[in-house]
């Protein structure tokens, strides 16, 4: 079957939706897994990794390495209790955190890695560093987040001044190797709406030039004594506030790091947010959620770049699903899934597309992120709802592809995808015409021609045919009945 063809271009959503995937309080879940349960892919994912090579029992998960060690809270362990990074120098690339960051691109999303690194480690780690993440497009490193804190064992081995430092130093080293990379700052911010400096502000004013993007993290409720007690009234191990509190405090936020850098803004990003299940229960959790996507899609002014919800599946109550207990691999949805997903589809949170003109075959399609792609769009008729729309294929493209509103992966070995799940939440009550919409983000994962004069950014893939699509109607046989 011939169809039309546009080449077309994705770019960014009014403001970007990322997700965080395993954590402390969870474990990593497969992105073919999120994709079906929520539809589209996210425009990032946030891993969760440490470095401390200069400790003995480093790349030792904590928990491991000090099981013997009486905790009483989360952060106790001589190092942070992520998942250990296990490249930089004298490293492997072929590591856990380097197979996430493959299945997170070649789904069609970009990387942010959330890296806590001892301040003490010097340069020729952080130029190894930079050697890992250059195959991954426009990644994003979120290092030593929370910096204005005092749980993270950074802050327990050098000064507030010695981090912001050390932030400075290492972007600078980190984007002369790499300069994919973006480097996220993420303190405390503004303690109060109408604070008119933000926490350890002297400290990490030179961190606010220095970095691509700045953050902050924000819990409208959070129970950070979890998982040693329980959050019981008059506790002292959570908090909750309302989410006008929480979303004034972070335009403060993004409204003090832009007079700090003499009026001009850059991206906004809040790193971590959620509602703590743990103190609102999970219903509130859901209105309360809700409450802070509504302030933001009814704002006039276009402040925040990117929000991330934390997380998708949690051992405790601050994920999408949780983990359940018996199970490791098995989750729990939480009636809050229901109200990210709600908020995902609305156009504040999609993808924008626009038409590049008439296109044929072969066509070199360029994929240089979840923010900036080339694609193709392909005109479909629907006389009515089908009873089967299916694809077939005969190439070994990776490929994202798009009906509907609702996203498929087609995986380089795959030949069949089934595109009825994009009918099934939203039948077509009328004939109509829709656009089918392809793109390609690298098979490996990781860009192949990084010595290329635009490989950094951007990998290409040569489409030379197109699937075949079948539409039908009605079920192949008729009920005898």
């Amino acid at each position: 079957m011939d169809h039309p063809l546009h080449r077309i271009r994705m770019s960014h959503a009014p403001i970007a939706i990322d997700l965080t995937d395993g954590s402390e309080r969870g474990e990593y879940v497969p992105q073919d897994y999120i994709l079906r349960t929520l539809g589209r892919p996210m425009r990032a994912v946030n891993l969760m990794y440490c470095y401390y090579p200069l400790d003995k029992t480093f790349p030792a998960r904590a928990r491991y390495a000090f099981a013997d060690q009486t905790v009483s809270f989360q952060w106790d362990y001589p190092y942070d209790d992520y998942f250990p990074y296990t490249g930089g120098l004298n490293g492997s690339r072929s590591g856990e955190v380097f197979r996430q960051m493959q299945d997170i691109r070649r789904h069609g999303q970009d990387v942010m890695l959330t890296l806590t690194c001892d301040p003490h480690v010097t340069d020729e780690h952080l130029i190894a560093i930079a050697e890992d993440l250059k195959p991954y497009g426009r990644i994003m490193l979120r290092l030593n987040h929370e910096a204005t804190g005092n749980w993270f064992s950074f802050n327990k081995r050098a000064s507030y001044k010695e981090v912001a430092d050390f932030f400075v130093h290492a972007g600078d080293v980190i984007r002369a190797h790499a300069p994919n990379v973006r480097t996220v700052i993420c303190i405390g911010g503004a303690a109060h709406p109408d604070a008119e400096e933000m926490m350890r502000e002297q400290e990490f004013a030179p961190t606010i030039p220095a970095a691509d993007i700045w953050a902050v993290d924000q819990y409208i409720a959070l129970h950070w004594g979890w998982p040693y007690d329980v959050a019981l009234p008059d506790g002292h191990s959570h908090r909750r506030d309302s989410a006008a509190y929480t979303y004034a405090l972070t335009k403060r936020s993004f409204r003090r790091f832009t007079e700090l850098n003499g009026g001009t803004a850059k991206p906004m990003y809040l790193t971590e947010f959620n509602a703590d299940g743990d103190v609102t229960g999970p219903y509130e959790q859901c209105s309360t959620v809700d409450a802070f996507f509504r302030l933001l899609k009814e704002d006039p002014e276009p402040w925040l770049s990117a929000l991330n919800f934390y997380q998708f599946r949690d051992r405790g109550r601050l994920g999408l699903e949780t983990e359940d207990p018996s199970n490791a691999e098995i989750g729990v949805p939480q009636p809050v899934m229901d109200t990210f997903r709600k908020w995902i589809r609305d156009p504040l949170f999609q993808p924008q597309f626009s038409d590049c003109g008439a296109q044929t075959l072969p066509v070199k399609l360029r994929w240089g992120g979840a923010e900036d792609a080339e694609g193709l769009a392909i005109p479909l008729h629907f006389d009515g709802n089908p009873h089967f729309c299916e694809l077939q294929f005969a190439d070994d493209g990776n490929y994202m592809l798009e009906l509907n509103g609702r996203w498929f992966y087609k995986a380089p070995r795959t030949r069949f995808v089934d595109l009825m799940p994009a009918f099934y939440a939203e039948p077509l009550q009328a004939p109509c015409d829709l656009t089918l919409r392809l793109f390609a983000p690298p098979a490996s994962g990781r860009n192949a021609d990084t010595a290329a004069p635009d490989g950094l950014l951007n990998s290409y893939t040569v489409v030379r045919r197109l699937p075949e699509i079948r539409i039908a109607y009605a079920p192949v046989e008729e009920s005898r009945d």
